[in-house]
């Protein structure tokens, strides 16, 4: 890293070093007393809305993008200022970014609104019409003479990615001069009819005995119960007097109707998005993913492409039933707090046997490209590396900020532990560690908890459960 130029401005040198006086501890909460520049200037927001589409030859997760649909893929969030530095928290209609990858956003995103990384959330949707950006991924790649650009399942190649981090920064940066007042919280929450499924069926013995993906050509696997969900979905929205300035939803599955098309889409819950932001113009709307992981379609989909439609308006309409219940209460500052809380998550132990044969060639990595996140993934925690998960408080509201493609069971056990408040989580945030089950799921099977698909050791519920109990007592 570049230190200072000599000829930095006096004022910015000042306000550097305010800013590093006022910082606490890493993982403490910055309060509303003790970094609030100016309370006279109370809760602002903006909002930044960006195309983040890849052009047309250029690489998606699993396939080379071949033409355009009608809906690109959007980066989409707020900046909340007024209450300690400013807050972002921005989703994204990718399918990953993860490791160095997620460093990168965090850090650009907190220099444009002078801010920093611990304050920042980044969370995906997880289409799989679309990229990933893994730059611990791209580099382990780099460093094994592997073109990161090839797809071998899977393409790591960051140069778009950072184009397109490069666009938000100035976007986010730019949202800055154009606050509005924040004066009111909106909650409301609705039941969504016939989207979301358990994915996992399991025998006589308890274990798995087959996956219901998003896709399920099989009537009989189709017919088998809805399973475990959170069939709510969650509406937080900021207000300026009665006049609404930002709309965030929560609903935790996997988004895909179908896929594999070449063609960079925002799936259903894209389209679902935009019906809404048709119906309440003036406010922008922003979709996060809950805990998903073991959640999709697939009980109520053959695969049928007229089946995207119907699952964007039945999503569309748990959006609506929960904007129509929704209960504005004022709030200020003092109803504002951000905390965090850093964790390590125990890597999977099949990861080391992995490390340890790369040691003697390159050649897993030239079958299949996707090790590379693994590996990268290890390097992060065997250096020390953690996990940041946020909490932003909202008067009576709390919304989690989780890693990973989460089981749902988390999701529950957060809003079941404070039933006193309205507790919403977003996932898919760093994704470097893949699918995150509970401690019984990596006993019961599945693909999600299988070598192929997680990272993680069977303890990191106990690691991930005490950070969510610890933040929601705050």
């Amino acid at each position: 890293m570049k230190g200072f130029n000599n000829g930095i401005p006096l004022l910015l040198l000042v306000v550097s070093l305010f800013y590093l006086s006022i910082l606490k501890v890493e993982g403490e909460t910055y309060s509303h007393s003790e970094c609030q520049k100016n309370p006279q200037e109370g809760l602002r927001l903006s909002t930044f809305d960006i195309d983040v589409t890849p052009p047309v030859g250029s690489p998606l997760a699993y396939d080379v993008s071949i033409n355009k649909w009608d809906l690109g893929l959007r980066a989409k969030g707020i900046v909340l200022q007024g209450a300690g530095l400013p807050i972002v928290l921005c989703s994204i209609d990718w399918l990953a970014i993860g490791n160095e990858g997620m460093d990168e956003f965090k850090r650009a995103l907190a220099a444009a609104v002078g801010s920093t990384p611990e304050r920042i959330s980044v969370n995906v949707l997880h289409q799989h019409d679309a990229p990933r950006f893994d730059a611990g991924a791209e580099q382990i790649l780099l460093e094994a003479g592997i073109d990161p650009a090839i797809i071998n399942p899977t393409n790591f190649d960051g140069t778009f990615p950072r184009e397109a981090l490069r666009r938000l920064t100035v976007a986010v940066k730019s949202a800055l001069s154009s606050p509005q007042p924040v004066t009111h919280l909106g909650i409301g929450k609705a039941i969504v009819d016939r989207v979301a499924s358990n994915r996992n069926i399991y025998g006589h013995d308890g274990k798995v005995r087959v996956t219901r993906m998003s896709t399920t050509k099989d009537p009989d696997i189709r017919a088998e119960p809805e399973g475990l969900i959170d069939p709510e979905l969650s509406l937080i929205s900021f207000w300026n007097e009665n006049k609404p300035v930002a709309i965030m939803s929560y609903y935790a599955t996997h988004p895909q109707s179908y896929y594999r098309t070449g063609i960079p889409n925002p799936d259903f819950v894209g389209v679902a998005r935009f019906f809404r932001q048709l119906a309440v113009p003036d406010a922008l709307h922003i979709h996060f993913n809950g805990a998903g992981g073991n959640i999709a379609a697939g009980k109520y989909n053959d695969g049928s492409h007229e089946n995207r439609l119907v699952f964007a308006q039945r999503l569309a309409n748990g959006m609506e039933k929960a904007w129509e219940t929704t209960k504005k209460k004022p709030i200020t500052a003092a109803n504002v707090s951000w905390s965090v809380e850093k964790v390590a998550l125990p890597p999977a132990p099949y990861l080391f046997k992995i490390q340890e044969e790369l040691k003697l060639s390159n050649e897993l990595l030239k079958k299949n490209s996707g090790i590379a996140r693994k590996m990268a993934w290890l390097r992060r925690t065997q250096t020390g590396k953690t996990i940041d998960i946020s909490c932003l408080s909202l008067n009576d509201a709390r919304i989690l900020h989780m890693p990973g493609e989460l089981f749902v069971e988390y999701q529950l056990a957060a809003k079941a532990s404070r039933t006193d408040l309205f507790v919403t989580m977003a996932a898919y945030g760093d994704l470097g560690m893949g699918y995150i089950g509970t401690s019984l799921a990596y006993e019961k099977g599945g693909y999600e908890v299988s070598e192929r698909a997680s990272n993680v050791a069977p303890e990191v519920e106990g690691v991930l459960m005490k950070a969510i109990n610890d933040l929601l007592k705050k």
